[in-house]
């Protein structure tokens, strides 16, 4: 065989052979519907899984918009997560509804692979092509006229339930009013120290706040890496005395390289700062053991930066 014939099978399978690679990538995300057609304001499922090696990649899930096309989605399920190894399987549930007849498309979403080299690649779900029926109407049969408004004749008995709770509610104000100008007027003068909260405090205490509001949960994942991110820098310029809020992630973290004080967290800041420009500006959606990620990532690092040596300032207020 000469080298003219060699080169020519070569070209002729370097396609199949990327075909193959990239179909065979595609295939990581699953879509099915469980139907084809509804009837106006019905709802089909629509559901999506993925399996990947976590040791190799980590995948960011999609971003799934209220509305496309004509067509709702009434309800976003949780992202569930099987795990068998190093292998992991995440699901999750769409309700998707039309209120317009006609042939609609549920289009291919898009998902993140992000590789432990650092490469970013785009991933799809199929697309399904969906047809929104109208209600049947049996002409066959006569029109109803609509009946007139009857008056039905009423009087105060009839609306002794409300009447009651009224006064009920208008005595336990009043009971509550006397008991609490009676406390106040009995209770005597005292001065009490209030505790003035550190920047570390401050920090602590906002990124719990933020943890119980259960942004992510709600589907605000760009509002809940903002908060997160713009809470840490602000914990960085005071505790630091360097700029924070105007820097890029590259910025910063070069300039944490070079501080004195910055350099030993720079690595535990580093992948909280990426994380959440993967959600803000790359419209990534990490999963649910992401987020929790990125808030102890969030904590830890205030934890362990705060000052061995905290100045606390107490203002006396007094209560009359």
């Amino acid at each position: 065989m000469n080298k003219r014939m060699i080169t020519a099978i070569f070209v002729l399978l370097t396609p199949l052979f990327l075909f193959s690679k990239v179909g065979a990538q595609s295939k990581i995300i699953d879509a099915k519907v469980d139907a084809q057609q509804i009837v106006l304001g019905d709802q089909l499922r629509y559901f999506l899984s993925a399996t990947v090696d976590t040791t190799q990649v980590k995948l960011r899930w999609a971003s799934f918009p209220d509305t496309f096309n004509s067509l709702e989605i009434v309800e976003k399920g949780k992202i569930d997560t099987q795990r068998n190894g190093a292998l992991v399987t995440y699901k999750q549930r769409l309700l998707i509804t039309g209120f317009d007849s006609g042939s609609f498309l549920i289009p291919r979403f898009q998902f993140l692979s992000l590789s432990k080299k650092g490469m970013i690649d785009s991933l799809f779900s199929d697309s399904f092509r969906l047809m929104v029926n109208t209600v049947a109407v049996d002409t066959s049969k006569e029109f109803k006229a609509i009946k007139n408004i009857v008056a039905i004749q009423s009087s105060w008995m009839d609306n002794w339930p409300l009447i009651l709770v009224v006064l009920l509610t208008i005595i336990i104000t009043a009971f509550l009013v006397v008991y609490i100008l009676n406390k106040r007027k009995n209770k005597p003068k005292e001065q009490m120290a209030e505790l003035v909260e550190t920047y570390h405090q401050r920090s602590l205490r906002l990124l719990h706040e933020l943890d119980k509001r259960e942004l992510w949960q709600q589907d605000k994942v760009k509002d809940y890496y903002t908060e997160l991110s713009e809470i840490v820098r602000h914990y960085i310029e005071q505790r630091f005395k360097t700029n924070a809020m105007e820097l890029t992630t590259d910025e910063l973290l070069r300039k944490a390289k070079k501080h004195r004080e910055m350099a030993m967290f720079r690595n535990s800041l580093k992948p909280l700062l990426e994380a959440a420009d993967l959600a803000k500006f790359a419209k990534a959606n990490p999963l649910p053991e992401e987020h929790i990620e990125a808030m102890q990532l969030a904590l830890d690092f205030v934890k362990v930066s705060a000052p061995k040596e905290e100045l606390t300032q107490n203002s006396q207020t007094a209560i009359k």
